[in-house]
């Protein structure tokens, strides 16, 4: 009987300790949904440093701009890194969802791409322009467009401004909202499409190159790592927030996106 009691104690001791295991390693894992390029490629370059740190970093990625958002409210994931703070605060009020920006890391010139013409002068009449369908980055697009002349804007319209704002359009420009992970694609069937940095790295356009029209560095739509509110003092969300806003990442960016990615730190 003693020797019953003796091996269940043991076996109940193994299972305790496996659990203290496997909960002292969840603790260190650091889960953070991302769009592949580039940042998917940024969390991977300080994945190494955050490992130094006891912080194993495990990269979800996301090719949406929906899906990221709502796994963060739903604990899926602890943070995510595809976002500017416009559209952040944009649909968690539409989704009535509780989450919140904790650091900028950079900034994705958006641009306006052609396969038809060389400049944006070149646009003719009733021209018909792509646009991303998502509230911020459409209103974003147009006020890109508005900077440079092409159109005017209601005043007071703000950065969800739509189609509908818009009161003066000299070319009689066609807009055709779409999918931000679609424009790249829509090159071929209209005049000229405004894409976001991220998508527009991933179809190999080389922003200080190949946009005809381009948003300066000046941009206030900085990309964000954001978690829930109740996470926002993570000390492992901390660290990683120091490894990305260091010289190193920095150095990388400015070597390797061509003007397509600026730092925002």
């Amino acid at each position: 009987m003693k020797k019953i009691t003796s091996i269940l104690s043991i076996i109940v001791l193994s299972i305790v300790l496996l659990s203290a295991c496997s909960s002292d390693a969840n603790n260190n894992v650091l889960k953070v949904g991302a769009s592949p390029v580039p940042h998917g490629e940024l969390l991977n370059l300080v994945k190494e440093d955050l490992k130094d740190q006891g912080i194993e970093l495990e990269i979800i990625e996301f090719t949406d701009y929906v899906k990221p958002n709502l796994a963060l409210d739903e604990d899926e994931i602890d943070a995510n890194f595809f976002q500017h703070k416009p559209y952040l605060d944009n649909f968690s009020n539409e989704h009535d969802l509780n989450l919140v920006s904790v650091g900028k890391i950079h900034v994705e010139p958006l641009g306006v791409y052609s396969e038809k013409f060389n400049s944006i002068d070149e646009l003719k009449e009733g021209s018909v322009i792509a646009i991303p369908n998502d509230p911020t980055n459409g209103g974003r697009a147009l006020i890109l467009l508005e900077n440079e002349g092409l159109i005017k804007l209601e005043e007071g319209a703000g950065l969800n401004a739509t189609e509908k704002d818009i009161i003066k359009n000299p070319k009689n420009l066609e807009f055709k909202p779409l999918e931000s992970a679609q424009l790249p694609r829509a090159l071929g069937d209209v005049d000229a499409s405004v894409i976001n940095g991220n998508y527009a790295l991933e179809a190999d356009l080389i922003p200080t190159d190949d946009a005809i029209l381009l948003e300066g560095s000046e941009s206030p739509y900085a990309n964000i790592i954001a978690v829930h509110k109740s996470n926002e003092n993570n000390k492992k969300v901390q660290a990683l927030i120091d490894a990305l806003q260091s010289e190193k990442v920095k150095n990388y960016i400015l070597e390797n996106y061509n003007g397509g990615v600026v730092p925002a730190f």
